[in-house]
Parts: C-alpha cells; sequence; structure tokens
C-alpha cells in the first residue's frame, strides 16, 4: 500500500482559501469576496494583510490606527477642551492641512478598494454573484473614498469662505467678563439713497456663564450717545441729537458720506460709528460687529432650504396677488408660515399698521429660526450654497483666530435662556412717553446693570420678570421727559422717519376673532381689498399682534 507524501506547504497552500482560493468551492469564493470587501470597508489594509501585499496592508493598517486614534483623542477634546479643539480647527492652516489629508486618505482608500478587486479574482466567482460584487464594491467607493474626496472639498470650501469672512487680527480681549458684540441687519431698501442697519441689536454674553443678554435698539432711536474716546463726539458733543434727521439708523449712512476722515483706519466707517452709538447709549464696550447684508439675506435662507415660523397675526408685505398675480399688496396669514429667503426677508421687514416692537420681534424670530433649523444635516448638504451664501452676506471685524472660542461660547450660550430689553416701549413706558424719542439715559444704564446682575438667576423667574416690565408700564415718575435738544414726531414724517415706530396704545385684538363685515373668517383677499377702501382701523386691528412669532418645527 502506498501513502501519499503530502509536504506541509501543500497543504496550507491548498487550504488556505483566502490566498490561494481555486481549490475553494463557489460558495466558499463568494464568502471571501464578503469577507475582502469587510476589510476593506471596515479595517482598511486587512484584506492586503490577509490575502495581498502585507508591506501595503500594514502600511494601510497603521494609517487607519492611526486615524481612529486622532477621531478618538478628537472626541475626548470636544467634552474636555471643546475651546481649544474649535480653535485649532477653524485656522487657515490647519483647515489647508486637514484638506489634504483628507484628500490623501481618498487616494489611499481608492487604492485599497482597486486591489481589493483585483485580490477577490472575478473570474473565479460564480457568475450569479458576479454583478452583485461589483455594485456592492462600487458603491462602497463611492462611499468611502468619494465621502473623503466631498470632505476635503468642503473645508477648502470652508476655509476660503472664513478667509473672506473674518479678519485676520489677534484675538479680542473680554471686558468685565463680557463680549458685547453689534449685530446689524442693513438694507438698501426700496427709494432708498445708501445703506441703513434697520436692525441694531448688542448681544452681551458672559465669558464665564455664557448667559446672554440682547438689547435691541428701535432704528428710530433718537439722541444716541457715542463713546468716550469716540471721534464723533467732534460732531455731536451732546450726542447725535439734531431731531429727525438723527435717528440712529442715518448714522451709518451719514458718516460715509461725511466723516469717514474720523475713522481713516477703519474698514467700514459708518460701522465703526455705530459701535461707539451702542456704546455709548448703552455704558458697554463694544467688542466687535457683524453686520448682515438682509438683500444678500434671502440668498442664506435659500440656500438653508428656508425656515418655518408660527406667526400670531397678518402680516403685510408686497408681493403678487394670489388670485390675479397682479405686484401689490399682500398678507402672510397667522400660523405655520413656510418661508423662503424673499418671504422671510418681507416677514423680518415688514412695518405697515404696526409698530417697531413687533418688527423687532419677527426679526429675532426669523434669527431664531434660522439658528434652530440650522442642522448638521443641512450643514452637509448645502455646505456650498451656505458657505458662498454666507461670504456674500456677512460683514464683520472678528478674527478668525478667536473664531473656535467664540463659537465655544456660542454653543453654551444656547443652554441658557437670554434675557432681552428693547430701548423703547413697551420695556420703558408706553407709547405716549415717546422714549425712543427722548431717552432717559440713567434708567438705559440702570436696566443693563439689573439685567447683568440678575445673570445667574433661574431661567423662568427671568422670563416671568421681563413679560411683567413689557406688560406694567412705567411709573409717572419714571417716564422720560422731553430735554429740548431735539424735536418730537411730526404728523408729516415719512415712512423713514418716526412716524408708526411705537407701539400703538390700543387693545390686542385676537386675529381669529376679526371677521369680514357679514360675520365670516377673514382672508388674505378680504384684507388686501379693505387696504385698498382705506379700512386703517381693521387693517391695524390684523396687523396688531403680528409681533407673536417663534420657530415651528
Amino acid at each position: 500500500m502506498i501513502t501519499p507524501t503530502i509536504t506541509y506547504h501543500e497543504f496550507s497552500g491548498q487550504n488556505d482559501l483566502l490566498r490561494n482560493p481555486r481549490a475553494a468551492s463557489d460558495r466558499d469564493r463568494t464568502t471571501r469576496a464578503t469577507l475582502l470587501s469587510a476589510l476593506t470597508l471596515f479595517v482598511p489594509g486587512g484584506a492586503q494583510i490577509v490575502a495581498g501585499s502585507r508591506s501595503l496592508g500594514r502600511f494601510a493598517l497603521a494609517v487607519t490606527v492611526a486615524c481612529w486614534f486622532t477621531l478618538l483623542l478628537g472626541a475626548a477634546m470636544y467634552f474636555t477642551m471643546r475651546s481649544v479643539l474649535l480653535t485649532a480647527l477653524t485656522q487657515p492652516f490647519v483647515m489647508w492641512l486637514g484638506s489634504l489629508l483628507l484628500a490623501a486618505l481618498a487616494v489611499g482608500w481608492l487604492i485599497l478598494w482597486l486591489d481589493t478587486f483585483r485580490l477577490i479574482r472575478f473570474g473565479q466567482l460564480a457568475p450569479g454573484f458576479k454583478p452583485i460584487i461589483a455594485v456592492v464594491l462600487i458603491l462602497l467607493t463611492t462611499l468611502t473614498s468619494g465621502g473623503l474626496g466631498y470632505a476635503a472639498h468642503l473645508v477648502n470650501e470652508g476655509r476660503q469662505a472664513l478667509a473672506g469672512i473674518f479678519s485676520s487680527g489677534a484675538a479680542i480681549p473680554a471686558e468685565d467678563g463680557r463680549y458685547n458684540f453689534l449685530l446689524l441687519g442693513a438694507d438698501a431698501g426700496e427709494g432708498r439713497e445708501g445703506l441703513r442697519p434697520d436692525s441694531i441689536h448688542v448681544v452681551s454674553v458672559s465669558q464665564s456663564t455664557a448667559e446672554t443678554i440682547i438689547f435691541s435698539i428701535p432704528r428710530n432711536f433718537q439722541n444716541a450717545r457715542f463713546s468716550e474716546d469716540s471721534p464723533m463726539l467732534e460732531v455731536y458733543p451732546n450726542g447725535y441729537n439734531c431731531g429727525n434727521d438723527c435717528i440712529i439708523n442715518f448714522l451709518y449712512t451719514e458718516v460715509h458720506n461725511n466723516y469717514s476722515h474720523l475713522y481713516p483706519e477703519a474698514r467700514d466707517p459708518g460701522v465703526e460709528a455705530m459701535m461707539d452709538a451702542a456704546s455709548g447709549t448703552l455704558d458697554l464696550r463694544i467688542h466687535g460687529y457683524v453686520m448682515v447684508d438682509m438683500g444678500g439675506f434671502a440668498e442664506l435662507i435659500d440656500a438653508m432650504g428656508g425656515i418655518t415660523v408660527d406667526s400670531g397675526g397678518w402680516v403685510p408685505y408686497r408681493g403678487r396677488h394670489p388670485e390675479t398675480n397682479q405686484w401689490g399688496d399682500r398678507w402672510f396669514e397667522p400660523g405655520t408660515l413656510e418661508l423662503d429667503g424673499d418671504d422671510a426677508l418681507s416677514f423680518a421687514r415688514s412695518r405697515d399698521f404696526s409698530n417697531d416692537f413687533n418688527r423687532i420681534q419677527r426679526q429675532q424670530c426669523v434669527q431664531q429660526a434660522m439658528i434652530g433649523q440650522f442642522s448638521p444635516q443641512t450643514l452637509l448638504t448645502r455646505f456650498t450654497e451656505i458657505m458662498a451664501a454666507g461670504e456674500n452676506l456677512v460683514e464683520t471685524n472678528l478674527p478668525q483666530s478667536q473664531l473656535g472660542s467664540l463659537l465655544d461660547l456660542a454653543a453654551d450660550a444656547q443652554r441658557n435662556q437670554p434675557q432681552r430689553l428693547t430701548l423703547g416701549a413697551p420695556d420703558f413706558g408706553t407709547a405716549g412717553d415717546l422714549f425712543s424719542t427722548y431717552p432717559d439715559f440713567d434708567q438705559i444704564h440702570a436696566r443693563v446693570d439689573e439685567l447683568i446682575a440678575n445673570e445667574g438667576a433661574d431661567d423662568d423667574a427671568v422670563a416671568e420678570d421681563q413679560d411683567e416690565a413689557q406688560t406694567e408700564p412705567d411709573s409717572p415718575e419714571d417716564a422720560a421727559e422731553p430735554d429740548g435738544d431735539a424735536p418730537g414726531p411730526t404728523p408729516d414724517q415719512t415712512d423713514d422717519a418716526v412716524a408708526g415706530d411705537e407701539p400703538a396704545d390700543q387693545e390686542t385684538a385676537d386675529p381669529a376673532e376679526l371677521t369680514q363685515a357679514d360675520g365670516s373668517a377673514l382672508t388674505e383677499v378680504y384684507l388686501i381689498e379693505a387696504q385698498a377702501r382705506g379700512e386703517l382701523g381693521l387693517l391695524e386691528q390684523a396687523a396688531n399682534t403680528n409681533g407673536d412669532c417663534s420657530p415651528a418645527g
């Protein structure tokens, strides 16, 4: 009897199905192809170690381990040193290096997938399984290598966009533990000459607790004071006090046209003067500004895919008639509104038959809706559009070197309920007090100090106190007295001046209770017809509650 002699190498070669699948069954070859694909997906380099070039596999595996270590380190830093991590990730050089590394990883993973195609040996697979594994491998290659390539593109796009938006200066130090930023919504508007900031807010954030106070300055605010170091004191030593020609949103254009030489080193002299005016009015040092071009505001909302808000009243605007398609007067109905960029801009701008306080509330509502509906999914799917819109939309003097720490502060601030104060009715008296025309700066500074002192209080208590302050007018002895330095509003003032900007002293009507003459429910077409007939009382009642707005969704 002759016993066959089988050497170790022969036995090993016949049984090592991963490296030598020729003797394997169709089922084993299918299993092998699936395993190699899974290894390349989850452990890049693993397929090469078990079935191909071990040197290539070891190198790829080392890169894989380094990537996992970096991701774990980043995750640990996010929970322990988030500010440091965000600061590093928003630096131009780091973003440039990151885009290169992502591109290199995309190319490297593509090489591994092509080598995995070779190792699978399609000619030895069962005929019915060949198209399945081919489609799966193409999809996985697109998902992994293609995804990394797209990520490299996004990082590079973001680097260029941030460089176009933010300055390259040094970091800004906090003042008394606070950062104070001026936010301006600037708009050329219909029939206007030059840009005017109609939306004026100061956001004050505590550096230690990230608690936030939002101060809203009505566009018709008069007699604004300038900070002690402002060059505008040479022109207006007693404040911006030339009457109705000196409402605060005229300051930007006036400085650009007549006094830009007072700010020789400023990138935007008009904004610098607005910062000085906000600083002197609130007695807070303003550290930086962000100005949003309302004309480009619509582009950003469209890039996000629109926003959704809940409106508590009828909001007038200009658009195409819902039935005739003719351009003219229109109304947003109360309820849930899905707004594209142009509609959101019209919704935030509207002030006809209403008042400036309602307008400010709607502007804040749109801002909150944008922030609340700005998700990672939106950023990933619309990144290029958002970055392009943002670069054309935003102007700021904030340094990019500080962007990471400010983003960290903003993330913490989202956990707190902000306190709010409007420099006019109803936070300071009633409409008849004309506080925005004749402001009492001692009262303003006292309320600012009070809000800062309230930080750390229970959020519900703060909100309750603010509601009481808005519903209960100031006592007569606290009301602002005209000082004679500036004339009050005149009957023939235009819409760009003061008239109609203070909340009217009238009962608040529920829009659901308003009806047509026959008792049927109010409709947009009926309001358009009533507007043509000049029925101002009905229109003012319909628009009276349009400041009641909240983000939806």
